[in-house]
């Protein structure tokens, strides 16, 4: 399959402007990361505790941050999952006297701050032993319904979790009346009226993570990242030349700060999955780059009359049809993931998204030329081909 037929595009024309280019937005992202906002740890990274809350009414943020610095909570960072003011991201930061034995305070911690969030009516309501329908889980709503000697209890259990979640405020249902439209049997519905109420806030996440399991989390995330890249410049150096792993190595550099860069201006938080997004990334792009760089090796032997730049655009033009393709098809799976992949994977998806683009981009523009100046600069007598 050939997306383009015979293209000739002269690419090391605008290698200098691609290298400004880069050079600008790393630059920027960089002093952005040091100087501005940076990048956010995730709670894998930092250590501490975490919750996501959505309320059924708008809360503003001003009034949960008093609430929450009146409760002896530390300096906990609030930050708005989406416009509205219904839901937030609370992040308290692991104390220092807090060891990983201490585990069960970070627990506490997170408990607390749904405490001094539920409202005293709500808190009545569970003090009388009603459950909170908008925070109970599959299993604990099956129970509940197992007493009501009634059938397919579990069955009910699953479509009002399913209900909830699909709900137009996004995991809060406000009345009975919502579980009547989802199909859940009346006398079900009439059962729970006396044993459930419908809270004013919804749990959607709450984690913890000791300081030093973030510590060591942090760790192992730089060794991965490291012992990567010295892994494929090793690899390239014994299948091509050392020159050809240089330009690799820069390549997949270019592509990490790159995406670093833009993904510190998103205020978007560094986590586990983030990692493996960026080191995925570099597998994409290394394996791009190993394509053209397989045929700029066949092209010197056949086009030694041929200055080196006409070689790299030659061998860069034989495989972009095969660089569309593969990029095109990766890209339109990941956006897939972003759009319908749900919270848990949307860091992933958005920083593989960055990566697919970026990749190809460099495999392009940042590897072939840094062979170009090389070659400028050392002038290898057998040429670069081995």
């Amino acid at each position: 399959m050939q997306i383009f037929k015979q293209p000739n595009f002269k690419f090391m024309n605008y290698k200098l402007f691609a290298f400004a280019l880069s050079g600008i937005l790393i630059i920027a992202g960089i002093i952005n990361m040091t100087k501005g906002k940076g990048l956010t740890g995730g709670i894998d990274f930092t250590g501490g505790t975490l919750v996501q809350i959505r309320f059924k009414d708008p809360y503003p943020i001003d009034e949960l941050r008093q609430m929450l610095g009146t409760a002896e909570l530390g300096s906990p960072k609030i930050q708005e999952v989406e416009e509205g003011e219904r839901e937030y991201l609370i992040r308290t930061a692991s104390p220092e006297e807090v060891t990983e034995q201490d585990q069960e305070a970070h627990e506490i911690m997170g408990r607390r701050i749904v405490e001094v969030l539920t409202t005293e009516e709500d808190r009545s309501a569970l003090e009388s032993g009603l459950a909170d329908l908008n925070n109970i889980d599959t299993d604990e709503l099956t129970r509940i319904l197992a007493a009501s000697l009634l059938e397919n209890t579990q069955e009910a259990a699953s479509a009002i979790i399913d209900s909830r979640e699909s709900s137009k405020l996004k995991g809060i249902i406000e009345n009975y009346d919502q579980l009547l439209e989802a199909g859940i049997d009346q006398e079900i519905v009439n059962f729970l009226k006396d044993k459930t109420f419908f809270g004013s806030l919804a749990v959607k996440r709450r984690e913890s993570v000791g300081p030093q399991v973030g510590e060591e989390l942090r760790i192992k995330a730089t060794q991965a990242t490291v012992w990567a890249l010295i892994g494929m410049l090793t690899y390239i150096g014994l299948r091509f030349r050392f020159a050809y792993g240089v330009a690799a190595i820069l390549t997949l550099a270019h592509d990490v700060l790159f995406t670093m860069s833009i993904f510190s201006f998103t205020n978007r938080e560094v986590n586990l999955p983030v990692v493996a997004a960026i080191l995925t990334i570099v597998g994409y792009s290394l394996n791009d780059t190993i394509v053209i760089f397989d045929r700029v090796r066949d092209n010197i032997k056949g086009m030694r009359r041929h200055e080196f730049g006409e070689i790299l655009d030659t061998s860069i033009n034989q495989t972009l049809s095969r660089t569309a393709i593969t990029s095109g098809t990766t890209f339109m799976t990941v956006f897939a993931l972003f759009v319908f992949g749900g919270k848990v994977i949307n860091d992933f998806a958005f920083t593989m998204m960055i990566g697919v683009i970026v990749g190809t981009y460099s495999s392009i523009y940042q590897s072939c030329p840094y062979l170009y100046f090389w070659n400028k600069i050392f002038k290898p007598k057998k040429g670069m081909g081995k």
